[in-house]
Formats: C-alpha cells, structure tokens, sequence
C-alpha cells in the first residue's frame, strides 16, 4: 500500500509568501517565447498548473539585461517594456488562477545550448572559457561584473513591481553565477576568483546583496544550486559539510531565505560516507548547515532521471514513498517537480485525491508543444 501524501499538502509560510502545499513547479527551459517575448501560449501554460493545484510554480529561466545572458533565441527576458507586459499577463493569469509564482532570473554565461544559434556578442564568463580548458568567449571585465549585478537587481525589483510573489535567483548547473563557484571556470587572479569556495562566491554574494536591496527586507528570496554541472556531471563544489556550509552561510546571510538544491535524484544522499544510503540529499544538508528552508529536486515521480529523458529516455509514473518520508521528517521544506508536470498539469489535484493511477510518464515527444 502506498504512503499517504498528506505531508505534501501542508501549508507553507516564509516572509510574504503563503503557500497552501509544499508542491513546487520546477524551473524548465521551453523555448517557446519568441524574440524572448512571452505570449498568452505562455500564460496559459503557467495558469493549468496553477489550476492543477501546484503551491508555488518557478518560471523556466528569463535572462537579465546584458548583451549576451542567453543561449537560445527563444529564450524569454525579463527585461523591456514588451517582455515584461507579457510577464504581468503570465502573473494576472496564475493569480487569477489562485497559483503563486516566481519568475526565475538567470544568465547562462558562456554555456552553449544545443542549436546552430550565435549571440550577436560575444558571450562572457568569469574567465572565458566554457568548462575546463575549454576557451569560449570572453572574461568579464569588472565592469561588466559590475552591470551583471546591477541587472540582477533591477530584475528581481521588476518581478516585485509586476506582482510576482517571490523570485528565483538560478546560480547552478554551469551557468554564469556558478561558473564563478567552479574552480573549472573561475580562474581569475583579482578579487572574484580565488583559490577556495567562498572566495569564488563574492560574486553570488554581491548578487544576492543587491537583490535585497532592490526588494526590501520582506520579499523572499530563492536562490538555485547545484554541485554538479552541465558539463560535467561528477562535479563537486563542496565535498564536506564544512565545505558546503563555508560555500552557503554567506549566500544566506546575504539575503537568500529558500536554497532550491538542484540534484539529478533526490533520494540519493549527498555524504553517504557520513550518514549512510538513507542519509540527508542536497537539500537536508543545506537546511540543516544554514537553518534555511530548503526546496529538493530530482526525478520526482517518474522512473528515470532527467538528463536521460532530455536525451530520448521515456520514464513511467513511479509511487512517491521515498518522497514521503523524507518530508515526514521535515529533511526539507518544499519539493519541486519537472517533468511529470509537463505530462500532467494537475499532477498535484490527482496525488492529493489517490488517483496516481491516473498519471502519465514522462516521453520527451511533450517538449515539442506547450500545452
């Protein structure tokens, strides 16, 4: 018999935001924002899962105002007059909906997505290259530094002024931010680079600083990590909890009240050698070194993990008890979920009521359309 979920649908409060479960739409890149202007396709695709009973929904990413803080042209921003109307659309709609919801704010840094798609600039990284060894780009100035900062925080202010309920900061998987955590990818001599973790975080800090600034002191705050990254899977930034609470303490401090703790699965633990197979993931670490709530991620409900399905992998409806009793001992505060509720809008509706019987898999023939 399987575990009862009632432990997903308690109510969550941090700050201002009010949550009626624990349930979170994870942040998925679509691609469907032409010229990086999200539509009513767009708002429509966010207000069903509102509808289906999601707590709190995260926006694929949206790129801030630099000249080249994208990888796919059909990536939205969120800056400019028409990025932003189309942005309140999306927010009216889930609100009108009863769903609350972040945009995620990101910059992918010197990555490469899979398309034959050139920026018009070149793209910048902290030291200009893609992985390690690997040259792509152009290092960043400190002034280029300097306005990156500055168009965080007029991003995260935009998504207050427009209505959005809370934000999310992206600063995993091999992006701008963590490029700088990675000693692969951050090898600059001056202030932002360094030979430790938390040297290499200065800028994450000074991210998180003027993000606050910009919001006030009441608005939360979500910031995304990952250990490892896009390019290179066994990556680890911190391989110690006093590593990992050197690396997250200051990001916290600085202003980030929720850490989204990106892993491939979430079951598995992140210092087996300490705690054992069963022992805290990612996310029940974080919370337990920093005090922060914490939301987990990672193959929620399906059979196989996500980097396989985005390769062609097909995953069938799995049951959620390893879910369940992590979050019966409150490892961590909320949990996000992908692509199950790309196949399954009301994902959240049909667990709540027993009916996962219900649930489809996961093909990746459902990225070819939003619906």
């Amino acid at each position: 018999m399987a575990a009862s979920t009632d432990t997903l649908f308690r109510p969550f409060r941090i700050k201002s935001l009010d949550l009626p479960n624990r349930i979170v739409m994870a942040p998925m890149t679509r691609t469907f924002a032409p010229e990086g202007i999200p539509g009513a396709v767009n708002a429509a695709y966010y207000r069903r899962r509102a509808e289906g009973g999601v707590g709190l929904i995260l926006s694929e990413g949206t790129v801030i105002d630099r000249p080249a803080s994208r990888n796919h042209p059909n990536i939205p921003f969120f800056h400019g007059d028409a990025a932003l109307a189309g942005w309140k659309q999306v927010i009216d709609e889930v609100h009108a909906a009863g769903g609350k919801m972040a945009p995620q704010i990101w910059h992918t840094g010197s990555t490469k997505a899979q398309t034959d798609w050139v920026p018009a600039v070149d793209v910048e990284s902290p030291s200009g290259v893609v992985a390690p060894g690997k040259p792509r780009g152009v290092a960043m100035t400190e002034q280029d530094i300097e306005a990156t900062i500055a168009a965080f925080a007029k991003a995260a202010a935009d998504a207050k002024r427009l209505g959005f309920d809370t934000v999310e900061i992206h600063g995993a998987h091999g992006y701008l931010i963590d490029q700088f955590f990675w000693a692969g990818t951050n090898t600059r001599e001056d202030g932002y680079g360094g030979a430790t973790l938390p040297e290499r975080s200065r800028f994450a800090v000074e991210v998180m600083k003027a993000i606050r600034a910009a919001v006030g002191p009441d608005f939360p705050v979500i910031l995304r990590l990952s250990q490892w990254k896009q390019q290179d899977y066994s990556a680890r930034l911190a391989t110690t909890p006093d590593e990992m609470a050197a690396w997250l303490q200051p990001l916290v401090d600085a202003g980030a009240d929720v850490l989204h703790c990106s892993q491939r699965r979430f079951w598995e633990p992140e210092f087996p050698e300490i705690d054992g197979e069963n022992g805290l993931n990612f996310a029940g670490w974080a919370k337990k070194l920093t005090g922060a709530a914490t939301i987990s991620v990672g193959s929620v409900g399906l059979s196989g993990e996500f980097i396989a399905a985005f390769g062609g992998e097909t995953s069938e409806h799995s049951d959620l008890d390893k879910l369940v009793e992590r979050m019966e001992r409150d490892e961590f505060d909320l949990i996000a979920v992908g692509r199950a509720l790309i196949s399954n809008p009301d994902w959240a509706k049909k667990v709540q009521a027993g009916a996962g019987q219900e649930l489809k898999g996961f093909s990746p023939a459902a990225l070819a359309e939003l619906v």
